[in-house]
Formats: C-alpha cells, sequence, structure tokens
C-alpha cells in the first residue's frame, strides 16, 4: 500500500471515530478528561509487544494501543508489567485496556470485556534441538523426565497442565527468564505463543534452539477491557475499520513476517 493512500486511511479513520464521541461511560470518560490512554503490557513479548535496546516499545499491540489512543484524541501512556499480574490490574483499575498477546478465553472473558479477535495465534514449542529430539525419540513431552515452562496465569500454562500432566511445571514472570532457562538445560522445553515461537528459534539458531513447524492450539487475541458499553462499541468499531481498510493488515505483516526491527532488539 503506497504511503499518501495509507496515512489517508488513517486520518480518514481518526477523523471519524473521534467525531463519533458524543456521550461517555465511566472508563471512557475519564480516559477522555485525563487526556491519556493507559495501556497494560508486558514489553517482553515481541513480536506482539517488545522492549528495543533504546528502551522503546515496540510491535503489533504496541502500534494497535497508539492507534487507539489516536483515535480518541489522547495520548498513550504504556504500564509495563508481569503478564500475570495485567489482568488484575485491569480489573483493579490501574490501567484502562491491555494489550500484550491476550488470549481471549471464557474464564477471563466473565470477568473482563475483549474485543477481537484482532489476530489468531496458537500455542507452539520451543527448545534446544538436541534435547527435544532426543525426548521425541524417548517417551515423549508428556513424561515426568520432561521439565516444561510457560509464562505464569498463562493459556500456554494451561496448555503444559492439560496436555503434559506428566510433565513438570516451572512458570516464569517473562519470556527473558524463560529462555535463560532453556539455554541453561533447567528446562526441557518453552510453550509460548507460535509468533514468539518462531521469532526466538530464528534469534538464537546459532545456539540450537528450535521451534515447531505449525500453530498446536487455536489462540484468538483480543483488547482486554472493563465494563463501559461505549467504550467497547467504540473500540469495537475502531477495530472493524482498521480491518476493513486494510490497515490492521498491514500491521500485521510489518511485525509478524519478520523485518529490521528485529535488529533493535536486545
Amino acid at each position: 500500500m503506497r504511503k499518501g493512500i495509507f496515512f489517508f486511511i488513517l486520518l480518514w479513520i481518526f477523523v471519524f471515530m473521534f467525531a463519533a464521541i458524543t456521550s461517555a461511560g465511566p472508563v471512557l470518560e475519564n480516559i477522555l478528561k485525563s487526556g491519556t490512554l493507559r495501556v497494560g503490557t508486558t514489553g517482553s513479548q515481541p513480536p506482539m509487544t517488545a522492549t528495543t535496546k533504546k528502551g522503546e516499545l515496540i510491535g503489533l499491540d504496541i502500534d494497535i494501543a497508539r492507534l487507539i489512543a489516536a483515535g480518541l484524541g489522547v495520548k498513550t501512556n504504556f504500564v509495563t508489567m508481569p503478564f500475570s499480574k495485567l489482568l488484575p490490574a485491569l480489573k483493579a483499575g490501574k490501567v484502562d485496556m491491555v494489550l500484550s498477546g491476550m488470549t481471549i478465553t471464557q474464564e477471563r472473558n466473565r470477568n473482563l470485556a475483549f474485543v477481537g479477535p484482532y489476530y489468531v495465534s496458537g500455542k507452539g514449542i520451543l527448545a534446544v534441538a538436541e534435547r527435544f529430539a532426543l525426548l521425541q525419540e524417548a517417551s515423549g513431552l508428556n513424561s515426568p523426565e520432561v521439565t516444561a515452562g510457560a509464562l505464569k496465569n498463562s493459556t500456554s500454562k494451561q496448555f503444559v497442565e492439560t496436555l503434559m500432566p506428566k510433565a513438570k511445571m516451572v512458570t516464569t514472570d517473562n519470556y527473558d527468564q524463560a529462555i535463560d532457562l532453556l539455554l541453561k538445560e533447567k528446562i526441557d522445553v518453552f510453550v509460548a505463543d507460535f509468533p514468539y515461537c518462531a521469532l526466538t528459534a530464528y534469534r538464537f539458531k546459532e545456539k540450537g534452539l528450535m521451534a515447531g513447524n505449525s500453530r498446536l492450539t487455536f489462540e484468538p487475541l483480543g483488547v482486554a477491557m472493563r465494563e463501559d458499553t461505549l467504550l467497547i462499541n467504540w473500540v469495537r468499531n475502531f477495530m472493524i475499520r482498521i480491518k476493513g481498510s486494510g490497515l490492521l493488515a498491514e500491521l500485521q505483516k510489518r511485525w509478524l513476517d519478520g523485518g529490521p526491527w528485529i535488529e533493535q532488539l536486545p
């Protein structure tokens, strides 16, 4: 898509959506009055949300959050924290929404609203190639001899508990901790979102990391929010428009197909 057309579509979306705000619920009213959208994210789940060597936040989720804020006519304030603390922070009103590779599950949706999916991911497995091959030749991954890692309070943790119940479980606060454990052979495999596994295997191929070739589950990612009917409706319509305009597809291509941004990661 040519840049001129791209920015024209973007400007049209912002003008249309901002003009459509005529009244606000409690959360939306606070966002508009404060002039700031507080977005919870880990900043450590590339390519969805990541922190560069310079300490800047980048990724698909970060771009979407900034678009939402721009559409509302407010600034973006990213609040970074471990994945397991994101939804509790949202429920407590410490952030206005969460964009951090968050899978829409029935359990989560009973307590919080979700808009999406804006991308459908799935589980992947990351391992040191030599160790993974030995495990495959032996009794497989569902074995007491296997130690599997996953993020705390994540669907990856549920995946291990459900499909690898015999394996030992180690949970981490972030992906960096898990990769360190994997490379030190303190865990045998790490279960995470497929895009992250593929990206990390590419980045650390010289260290022997490998990822599976396909998604193992259906993981619809969404924007998590507290109860505010108008805000939820506004974000839903906004996402429909950036999808229909082709803007969402452009962002997905930018972040999910690799690119020079990878060199910015520590």
